[in-house]
């Protein structure tokens, strides 16, 4: 196993089939361009490769804020569905914490859908803690 950041286009692309399924709005020939346009923006893309074959990936980005300091936030975390419950996830969120005391950050943060149970167990499980509700707003309508 080897967790590794995406940088190539051939990379960021092999992310696509498991990315999807977290985010199935999203269409293949648009992912490379997408991240690429976040990545402007400090985003990364880590990819734990197993046997050859991307089987889990985190959208990831540092920033600093009043409220958090400097901070890790998840926007993307996602095992292959095939291969969850089997540690993949563990050593992602693992490789992501070890990531950010790197990057002297004092606190990680994700936000996870309220539909999401499994994903709830698994934060809460690592010792995160439910600090907050988010809200959000769609102005697209």
């Amino acid at each position: 196993m080897q967790i590794r950041l995406a940088e190539s286009d051939e990379e960021i692309l092999a992310c696509f089939p498991v990315m999807s399924q977290l985010r199935p709005h999203l269409l293949r020939e648009e992912f490379t361009h997408r991240v690429r346009d976040q990545q402007q923006r400090g985003y990364k893309l880590a990819m734990l490769i197993e046997d050859d074959e991307v089987s889990a990936v985190a959208g990831f980005r540092i920033g600093q804020s009043l409220a958090w300091d400097r901070f890790l936030y998840v926007d993307d975390l996602v095992t292959s569905a095939g291969v969850r419950s089997k540690g993949n996830g563990q050593q992602l969120f693992d490789w992501l914490l070890q990531y950010a005391r790197e990057h002297d950050c004092s606190q990680l943060h994700l936000d996870s859908g309220v539909q999401r149970f499994d994903a709830h167990r698994f934060y809460l499980r690592n010792r995160m803690k439910i600090s907050s509700h988010h809200f959000g707003l769609d102005l697209s309508t």
